[in-house]
């Protein structure tokens, strides 16, 4: 029933419809392809670097490991042999449970495949909130922190280019165009570690309005519900903030630019000339030829800030996806790295498929 009411509302014939869904067949099993080969190509490229990494790390336990034994050899408890055998015995442990007694392209392969198939494994040195040490639990609490972050502000940042950037479209060349052109060219040049950085100074230190930067919450944060919500809502606004002034302006000169082009066309002068009011123009002849790649850059903004923002929230170590990513890498975690690309990359293949699926609402007269 409802396939027959859209057949006869965009002008379909089952035909065009089996033709459309070959073609989001192909996207799919294309896209698919690009996820496998990302997690592949990424792996092959840590593998020998992992490898010298981890036999560092080894050598590194094992000196602690064999430091502490002969702490407590002093006391008489161990002599020279034993500790010498427990020593080598530690490091075939260590050297077995980094599958270091294999070579690194023989290991690689089959990790790959079995975060493939969401089955991430667990880091060394890197645990969750609760001590959990498997890379799934690890990603999955930090999703929320970064949505919090990094999605609002991504969403805050649509809102002002579907608000503003139709406007100044429509009125390119007045005092307000000239303005917001000035704004998105300072702050697309803004880095925004350095402004994170700045408004840090001002309102943390010089004007204390805003919390130290301390991650989700205080130090010691109020126990009630509604308090540990504020607190932190508290910690998260400077975040934001920052994200957005670095940020909005390329969303507003963007979606400026897709409109520009679409009011120079002749249907838009048809329609002036008929005397419309330019709200209808906006609403009915503009916005509606410019709904797929305004469509096509919030979606994939989207998909995007569920990767993190390494640099921001690394400044105000905030506990997202991002600075765990930092983090993995800066200890070398190859399963952690792995998760974390596997699951960026699935986020954008499916964005990408909800991409190819709406063009074709957003405007009936796709087909490929």
């Amino acid at each position: 029933m409802v396939l027959d009411i859209y057949i006869a509302l965009c002008g379909y014939r089952y035909g065009d419809l089996l033709a459309l869904a070959r073609i989001l067949a192909i996207r799919a099993i294309t896209l698919t392809a690009t996820l496998i080969g990302i997690v592949l190509v990424t792996a092959i490229i840590l593998g020998p670097t992992s490898d010298k990494l981890l036999n560092a790390i080894v050598n590194e336990d094992v000196r602690a490991y064999s430091q502490a034994l002969r702490q407590r050899a002093a006391g008489g408890a161990l002599n020279q042999s034993e500790i010498d055998a427990l020593v080598a015995q530690y490091r075939d442990q260590l050297i077995r449970a980094y599958a270091l007694d294999r070579p690194w392209y023989e290991r690689i392969i089959p990790l790959a495949i079995t975060i493939l198939k969401l089955d991430l494994g667990r880091a060394g040195t890197i645990t969750s909130f609760t001590g959990s040490n498997d890379v799934r639990d690890i990603i999955l609490e930090r999703i929320p922190p970064t949505i919090m972050f990094l999605t609002t502000a991504t969403l805050i940042n649509i809102a002002l280019g579907l608000s503003l950037g139709p406007l100044l479209a429509f009125r390119r060349g007045g005092l307000l165009d000239r303005f917001f052109s000035i704004y998105s060219a300072i702050s697309y040049a803004l880095p925004a570690w350095w402004l994170g950085l700045m408004l840090i100074y001002i309102f943390v230190y010089r004007i204390p309005i805003f919390p130290p930067p301390t991650g989700l919450l205080s130090p010691n944060p109020p126990s009630d519900p509604l308090g540990r919500f504020l607190d932190m809502a508290s910690h998260a606004v400077l975040p934001i903030i920052t994200f957005v002034l670095a940020t909005s302006g390329v969303w507003i000169y963007i979606t400026r630019a897709i409109v520009v082009r679409i009011v120079e066309e002749d249907f838009v002068y048809v329609a002036k000339a008929k005397g419309l009011h330019d709200r209808v123009i906006m609403r009915s002849y503009i916005m509606r030829a410019a709904a797929p790649p305004i469509a096509t850059n919030a979606i994939l903004g989207l998909a995007g800030s569920l990767g993190g923002a390494i640099l921001t929230e690394t400044i105000f170590n905030w506990p997202g996806l991002g600075r765990l990513f930092y983090d993995a890498i800066g200890a070398q975690e190859l399963p952690l790295i792995l998760g974390l690309t596997y699951i960026t990359a699935l986020v954008y293949v499916v964005a990408r498929m909800i991409l190819e699926i709406l063009y074709i609402f957003l405007d009936p007269r796709v087909r490929y």
